[in-house]
């Protein structure tokens, strides 16, 4: 037995209980791993409410970290006893104190990062990492806008951007927000509430940003767009303020043959191969310390629904974890 947190209904953090599951042995190509840190993230959001799908009862978590204790037939390269860390999301059931995983999804932990810190990073790090050279290749002089910069996604796509030498226009919600994004290595910051696309295009000569990286959603969308250079690439990653709404593709052409795409992290690590690419970037600029994660917030599992308050509630800054 172990105990996880499962949703039986979509809706608020009080849908969230704490229950007692089996846990069987591994089967082939499987491997049982015993979580020592929980990444907490807003997709876990998103299916607790129900905007992507899932069927009920669930799980919720993608990502965590801790050591093997089991492995099932069939797996190379893992062993008992090994720290590793594990992305998933087919089903989602990261919240739990020990877990079955496909092994394909495992990854070895280089010496020197903490069960912690890759439970903080790795799907949010994974992400920086679409999002800069899948999404939009970010090219050294770049001029580039990302919202949340003081978050958790946000407080290491700063850092990375401008380690390939782009100027990054962030934007927060508070001024104690702005003080930790020009720390993390914005060129400028902007708060929410200011005219982002004035500042935006004084900033940038009048031309606008070659990117933008929109985590906030259906709040933001159209304000992003007026935020573009010429042939511009509009990068909408996230739903904080709710799924963006039909646009008509005319408001791409008269803004100046704009681009825009809706990507999401799973369909870049689908294949192993890409996840290993992925995940070796992301250790290696934690490892360099290019990107430094900082775990403002630790919650018991049997809190996740306060850590999912509080993740919501946007007074959060960088990563927060659930302790098993």
């Amino acid at each position: 037995m172990t105990r996880a947190i499962r949703i039986e209904r979509f809706g608020g953090p009080e849908v969230m209980q704490l229950v007692d599951v089996n846990l069987p042995a591994p089967g082939p190509g499987e491997v049982v791993v015993a979580n020592e840190a929980i990444g907490v993230n807003m997709l876990d959001t998103y299916v607790r409410k129900g905007m992507y799908q899932v069927a009920l009862p669930s799980g919720l978590g993608a990502e965590g970290a801790g050591r093997i204790e089991a492995v099932g037939p069939g797996v190379a390269g893992l062993a008992r006893g090994m720290r590793v860390a594990w992305i998933a999301h087919a089903p989602f059931n990261g919240y739990t104190e020990a877990r079955i995983v496909d092994a394909r999804r495992v990854l070895p932990l280089p010496e020197g990062i903490s069960a912690e810190t890759a439970a903080a990073s790795l799907l949010k790090g994974l992400t920086c990492w679409y999002l800069l050279s899948r999404s939009y290749r970010v090219r050294s002089g770049d001029w580039i806008l990302v919202y949340a910069a003081a978050g958790g996604v946000g407080s290491l796509l700063v850092p990375w951007a401008k380690a390939l030498g782009a100027r990054v226009i962030g934007v927060v919600g508070s001024e104690a927000k702005r003080e930790l994004a020009l720390a993390s290595g914005c060129a400028d910051v902007v708060l929410a509430a200011d005219n982002i696309v004035g500042r935006v295009r004084e900033l940038t000569s009048a031309k606008g940003v070659a990117a933008v990286y929109d985590s906030v959603g259906r709040d933001t969308f159209i304000q992003s767009l007026d935020c573009l250079a010429k042939h511009g690439v509009m990068v909408s990653y996230g739903n904080a303020s709710g799924p963006v709404d039909p646009v008509s593709l005319f408001e791409l052409m008269r803004r100046g043959s704009l681009y825009v795409t809706r990507p999401t992290l799973f369909d870049f690590i689908g294949e192993r191969h890409e996840l290993e690419a992925g995940a070796s970037e992301v250790f290696s600029r934690l490892g360099a310390g290019q990107l430094r994660v900082a775990i403002n917030r630790r919650f018991a599992l049997a809190d996740a629904a306060e850590a999912h308050r509080a993740l919501e509630g946007r007074g959060t800054t960088g990563a927060m974890i659930l302790e098993p």
